[in-house]
């Protein structure tokens, strides 16, 4: 199992409620329509939050299944949605291995 890891900051003018709102209800809906997408969780920071304003976790079954989905009509559209509503965004491929 692939999991990407994005760390979202939200846009310059965007507060921190809007975004988490955009973030929960609005990009969602994105995320539903990846074909191929396993799993999808959105972590929104508390208080100041510090240097990222999300943590969104996107699961695949591998690299293939993650390139068909961000090389999707649904795929750039998120993107491009995305890129409208942050200044920032660090996507990190990792495999997961639990501990517990």
């Amino acid at each position: 199992m692939l999991k990407v890891i994005s760390l979202l900051k939200r846009a310059e003018g965007l507060s921190h409620e809007e975004f988490a709102k955009w973030v929960v209800e609005e990009h969602v809906e994105f995320a539903r329509k990846l074909p191929g997408l396993r799993k999808y969780t959105v972590s929104v920071t508390t208080g100041d939050g510090g240097a990222y304003d999300s943590v969104n976790e996107l699961y695949f079954d591998d690299e293939d299944a993650r390139a068909a989905a961000f090389g999707s009509e649904h795929g750039k559209a998120a993107a491009a949605d995305a890129a409208a509503h942050t200044s920032q965004r660090v996507h990190l491929l990792t495999t997961e291995h639990a501990q517990l």
